[in-house]
């Protein structure tokens, strides 16, 4: 699979400069905590799962997470793993491409389990994503997935293959600044004991915000919450560093999801690169409370977040098109790393509007090279509205 794989060849060579790199389960962890994108939340209770699945792979979802913990009643939860295990067997028995599958469990207990009773279909899991994670409560999930992947017929059917794991960072003690430090100290310690096997870190800013009875409005952010946007920081402090020891941290889900995509087929149905689509389209999602939700992911990425938590197929594009390295990003990080510069020292940008330093400017330039690989690079010439009109372009 890739980022924009769903769209033509043509289209695709239309839009970038560098088209984004393809992927699958067994590709290096570093590609796949970087190309996780919009990571789409499902139910577990879902009774068409599998065609679910199907469709959203036709429209750019590239990664998707069933849940088995808080988007489903207590009284469902068998329910609702007898219809996972049911809908993995019958994927597995089609044919095609499919996203990197994750599963949210509540318990360790429930990871054998699972993967006993998917069988062979196990091969269609990437990992879990481990809720509610501490130091304490997390490292029995990871021992879990640990013990679980070497088990026979699970490591026969994964083929060699990890099984990842995604702590979800949202306990209250997370929250609570009196217990943040000691908190955060002991994620990093369990999360580093298993640095292999973590694909990525995700936060649950619903759940921070529950705490506390908030809820932030279409036109805020999670950054406009300082209660939240002080938890952030301290997680990407501790835990985001680019020295080596950091991870990916993926930004928090956006609640809201008016927006739906048939209001856009009239125009999707003209030129890509009309002006007055471009115009029309940029109206629309302004009006239909994605305003806030664009402004998230841009500070989202100022922050050191890559990729998203998404709860409505609405989210994904938008997730993905603002993902896209621009010409003038790649320019940047190009200069910043040619070998001969390695010593140091600070030029003008090719675009003649900034400084470059090489040894400041060097983390930054790395890491957005890494996006470049799995998001592609925009043509100089190409912006955000193309390529999200490109992407929301599905038959």
């Amino acid at each position: 699979m890739r980022h924009f794989g769903h769209i033509s060849p043509a289209a695709r060579a239309r839009l970038f400069h560098r088209e984004p790199c393809a992927f699958d389960s067994g590709s290096p962890a570093r590609v796949l905590a970087s190309a996780l994108g919009a990571t789409l939340y499902s139910p577990a209770t879902r009774p068409a799962l599998a065609d679910d699945v199907k469709k959203q792979v036709g429209r750019g979802v590239v990664s998707m997470v069933v849940c088995l913990e808080d988007s489903i009643a207590d009284a469902d939860v068998e329910r609702a793993e007898e219809n996972l295990v049911r809908q993995f067997t019958d994927l597995a028995a089609r044919p095609g491409e499919l996203p990197l599958l994750f599963v949210r469990v509540r318990e360790p207990e429930q990871i054998p389990d699972l993967a006993r009773r998917l069988g062979p279909a196990v091969r269609l899991l990437s990992g879990f994503v481990l809720p509610k994670f501490t130091e304490k409560r997390g490292t029995p999930f990871l021992e879990a997935i640990a013990a679980t992947e070497k088990e026979p017929g699970t490591a026969d059917a994964l083929g060699g293959r990890p099984l990842y794991a995604m702590p979800v960072l949202e306990s209250p003690d997370l929250l609570h600044l009196e217990t943040r430090a000691d908190t955060l100290a002991g994620i990093a310690r369990s999360v580093t004991a298993y640095r292999d096997r973590v694909l990525a870190l995700r936060l649950g800013v619903t759940d921070f915000c529950s705490a506390y009875g908030l809820r932030r409005t279409p036109d805020m952010t999670a950054y406009d919450v300082q209660v939240v946007a002080h938890v952030i920081a301290d997680v990407v402090n501790v835990l985001g560093r680019a020295d080596g020891s950091g991870f990916t941290i993926t930004g928090p889900v956006w609640e809201y999801f008016r927006l739906q995509e048939r209001m856009f087929k009239p125009m999707l149905r003209r030129s890509p690169f009309t002006e007055g689509r471009a115009d029309a389209l940029r109206t629309a999602l302004i009006e239909h409370d994605l305003d806030g939700l664009l402004r998230e992911i841009e500070l989202d990425r100022a922050n050191g977040l890559l990729g998203k938590t998404c709860i409505h197929p609405s989210h994904v594009q938008p997730v993905h098109a603002l993902s896209v390295v621009s010409h003038e990003e790649y320019s940047d990080a190009r200069d910043i790393l040619r070998p001969e510069r390695t010593g140091g020292g600070v030029m003008r940008s090719a675009y003649t509007n900034k400084m470059n330093e090489v040894k400041p400017h060097r983390a930054w330039a790395e890491r957005t090279l890494r996006r470049a690989e799995v998001f592609g690079v925009a043509k100089a010439d190409v912006g955000f509205v193309e390529l999200l009109a490109a992407g929301l372009t599905v038959p």
